[in-house]
């Protein structure tokens, strides 16, 4: 098993034969995973990709079956874009923009409000599920099939944490990057409920970035929910106040958005705090074996 997404996931991509997407789909494909076809509109009845291409997200369902959907489109029409997944019965989203406007993702998280989707982003690298399915821009190669779940709001240190516990000999059951923006489609909590409830997964790796009560939040749920340990790294220690770093969300508003802050109280919480991000793979080596 796995969360989210599997091999058995039949994905297609919204943007389909853009640059960016027709890279990023030869990729997934390659590593195994089920593209069923894709979404561009003025282009339906092509194929790209020797994969069958729609003008709209609900003919590619009633074709193909679709249950994952990785968005390629520019910011202004990402909002559309989602929406017309969800309401095509797509369960899981993979949004890979950034800079969508954040007016653009409070209307799109109301819209999703009542239906059973997960919205992974924006500002995503993705979700892999190492060997069986791939949505996103992550370096595929440096993850392993495994047992342990990774959950991060940094793409960057996502790809850092999982090079070094495959390094290790530590692979990842699923790693989902839940976006840098200041509004998600998900929040840490969905993410460790699912890791939770997968047989296939033993121990969660949780990045954070400094900005918002997110990553404390998650810790909490963490002590009072779930009985696999827990390792957690919060990105910023040097993090000015008041000034953006990197992503739109990682900003310090107040004395508890601080990394160090965070970090105290996920470590009054239960969970195994890492304060160097170059020791994320030796400290997981340690607890999770």
């Amino acid at each position: 098993m796995s969360v989210f997404v599997h091999k058995e996931s039949k994905v297609i991509i919204q943007g389909f034969t853009g640059q960016h997407a027709t890279f990023h789909a030869e990729e997934s494909m390659a590593n195994g995973t089920n593209v069923v076809g894709g979404v561009t509109p003025g282009k339906g009845g092509q194929t790209h990709l020797d994969r069958p291409v729609f003008d709209t997200v609900s003919q590619a369902v009633a074709e193909t079956g679709a249950d994952v959907s990785g968005i390629f489109v520019p910011p202004p029409f990402a909002a559309d874009a989602i929406m017309e997944a969800l309401e095509a019965g797509i369960g899981v989203i993979v949004v890979i923009a950034d800079g969508i406007p954040v007016q653009d993702m409070v209307r799109v998280k109301r819209y999703a409000k009542d239906r059973n989707a997960i919205i992974i982003g924006p500002n995503t690298p993705g979700i892999i599920t190492p060997g069986g399915c791939k949505v996103g821009i992550m370096p595929s190669h440096i993850y392993t099939p495994g047992r342990i779940g990774v959950v991060s709001r940094s793409g960057t240190l996502n790809y850092e944490a999982v090079q070094q516990m495959s390094s290790l000999g530590l692979g990842q059951s699923t790693s989902v990057g839940i976006g840098g923006d200041p509004v998600n489609g998900t929040d840490f909590v969905t993410v460790l409920r699912a890791f939770e409830e997968d047989p296939a997964t033993d121990a969660v790796i949780m990045i954070g970035e400094i900005g918002g009560p997110q990553e404390v939040e998650a810790a909490r749920w963490a002590k009072e929910n779930m009985s696999k340990p827990v390792v957690g790294f919060v990105a910023g220690v040097s993090a000015p106040p008041g000034r953006r770093m990197g992503h739109a969300g990682a900003i310090i508003s107040g004395e508890s958005d601080t990394a160090n802050a965070k970090m105290d109280m996920m470590e009054e919480l239960g969970v195994h705090v890492v304060r160097n991000p170059a020791l994320i793979g030796e400290t997981a080596h340690r607890v999770f074996s």
